[in-house]
């Protein structure tokens, strides 16, 4: 086929069509701006603006992680680069493939003023990188970039000099496909040995976590037929929904029931789980049980708690295989989730009710109110902060990729700016945001005009108690002063409604009929500003 002659800016908007990314998230600079304009002059294909850099990386995490696709986001050069650096260390730390296009400096002008070390910066947050060589090799790049994105399930950031937009290339589509061949369970002693310590099980338990997202149902068929209760780390939240006999969550975040039958169990089956130290309790709910760990990645395997027996395998394909031979051995199964109470397993325990601060609403009655209340359709994200992990015990999804969080390097104010990725890759649902007041000063007011901008159905839920919470418990603790922890922000309703979008506040039990017609009645963002004691709002779990 004969080539077609552009110019590199219009090469590289057509290798991202041609490679299937129809949405691409960003912020316009000296060495984008071009390649951007051309990408949105392509039919079928939307580009998003951001107000900051560092959150078109999260949007492009946001989508990724919600879809499994490959998440695109492109700023200019030096400190657009540097202004990405935390939300590509999160989005390194939670395994999630994107591809950031981000301009360079002109090589023959070291002493530009946005002149850095991109590849360093890239080195620095875990993310790989992928250069540009030249013009004639742009659409060769760009795909080697998307691949090891797709592959290595981490950040790459595709670096593109300045000088060579306008320069003349031949355009080829190419394409690198990604040969996703699933690892087969291997004969031998460890396959064996795996099998019996199943088989001699009394209480066997199964665990699923992120690696075995896909496995749900061959994971469902191995426990019906061991008659063992299921439960997923936190990154597979969602996996076993509305099966009678999941426990949710499994570590420090599971029910009083849950954690009781974790520590009944004498076999632990971990599938595509990394065994953190949250999910075993920091080792205590692990202690005096058989684990046996499957994962297609040998380097996960005993990375903390070490295992008693460990199969390289794909989750689904190994789950199947041992049904199979447990039934040719005539394995009976095990019994035990006959013991186990099926309305009690997933019960937290209920809201305490407590002296609060005038014009405060409990805060764990809310959230539990809001799971009954919020769209069942929804698409759930978190920021960080000490509110989190009573949202991620309480309000349910119905399957993992619905589920999103941007807490895997310890940041606040990165919530928003992910769901937002998540509304634009699912127009035709609601995605609900729990976002602290300090997280959403910090990344999210800035954002939220740009949901309101698109017109998008993002139900944001301030966690307001006026403080960095837990700063302010450490003050308590230590019994000083909490003064400086502790702000008085303006009405975030107030805030969102002078945007164009519509902000209510929840204060008390009597503000719920009015906050659950506003989400039942809402067009475009909805704020709603839940006011909160800081004395009154759980601790982490950890």
């Amino acid at each position: 086929m004969k080539p077609t002659k552009f110019k590199m800016f219009q090469t590289l908007a057509c290798a991202l069509s041609d490679n299937g990314v129809d949405t691409l998230f960003g912020l316009i600079g000296d060495a984008n701006l071009f390649m951007v304009e051309s990408y949105r002059q392509q039919i079928g294909t939307q580009f998003v603006p951001a107000v900051h850099e560092g959150s078109a990386v999260l949007m492009a995490h946001g989508f990724a992680q919600t879809t499994g696709k490959v998440g695109v986001a492109t700023v200019t050069h030096g400190p657009a680069v540097t202004n990405c650096i935390t939300a590509l260390t999160d989005a390194a730390r939670a395994k999630v493939g994107l591809v950031l296009m981000a301009g360079d400096t002109p090589a023959s002008y070291p002493q530009h003023l946005q002149n850095t070390d991109q590849r360093e910066a890239a080195a620095l947050c875990g993310a790989g990188f992928e250069q540009l060589r030249t013009p004639a090799t742009a659409a060769e790049d760009l795909a080697r970039a998307l691949y090891r994105a797709r592959t290595e399930s981490r950040p790459i950031l595709f670096n593109m000099p300045a000088e060579f937009m306008w320069q003349d290339t031949d355009y080829r589509k190419t394409v690198h496909p990604v040969f996703d061949t699933p690892a087969y369970v291997p004969d031998g002693d460890a396959l064996d040995q795996a099998i019996g310590m199943i088989a001699s099980a009394k209480r066997p338990l199964i665990l699923a976590g992120k690696g075995a997202i896909d496995a749900g149902v061959a994971l469902t068929e191995l426990a019906d037929r061991l008659e063992a209760p299921l439960a997923t780390t936190l990154k597979a939240k969602g996996l076993f929904h509305g099966h009678p006999y999941s426990i949710d969550l499994c570590g420090t975040l599971g029910t009083p029931a849950g954690y009781e039958t974790i520590a009944k169990s004498d076999c632990v089956l971990a599938f595509g789980a990394s065994l953190t130290e949250w999910t075993t309790d920091h080792g205590k709910l692990f202690n005096g049980k058989r684990i046996v760990q499957i994962d297609t990645n040998a380097a996960a395997i005993g990375q903390t708690v070490h295992p008693d027996a460990a199969l390289i395998a794909d989750a689904g394909l190994t789950a199947r295989n041992i049904v199979f031979w447990l039934d040719e051995a005539e394995i009976p199964p095990s019994g035990f989730t006959r013991e186990l109470d099926p309305e009690t397993l997933r019960a937290h325990e209920p809201a305490r009710d407590r002296a609060r601060a005038p014009g405060t609403i409990n805060y764990v009655e809310a959230i539990e109110w809001l799971n009954d209340t919020l769209p069942a359709d929804r698409l759930l994200a978190t920021d960080g902060g000490r509110f989190m992990t009573e949202v991620w015990c309480r309000v349910d999804v119905a399957k993992p990729r619905d589920f999103l969080d941007t807490t895997n390097f310890g940041s606040i104010g990165l919530g928003l700016q992910s769901a937002i990725g998540a509304a634009v890759a699912h127009p035709d649902r609601p995605v609900a945001l729990f976002t602290g007041d300090g997280g959403f000063m910090m990344g999210g007011l800035g954002e939220f005009h740009s949901a309101v901008r698109l017109g998008l159905d993002l139900i944001v839920v301030v966690c307001n108690d006026a403080a960095y919470g837990a700063e302010h418990i450490q003050f308590l603790d230590k019994n000083m002063d909490t003064g400086i922890s502790t702000f008085d922000w303006p009405s975030f309703a107030e805030v969102a409604r002078s945007m164009g979008a519509t902000g209510v506040d929840l204060r008390s039990p009597e503000d719920y009929d009015r906050v659950g017609k506003a989400i039942e009645t809402r067009k475009g963002p909805l704020l709603i500003d839940m006011h909160l004691d800081p004395h009154d709002v759980p601790r982490m779990r950890v």
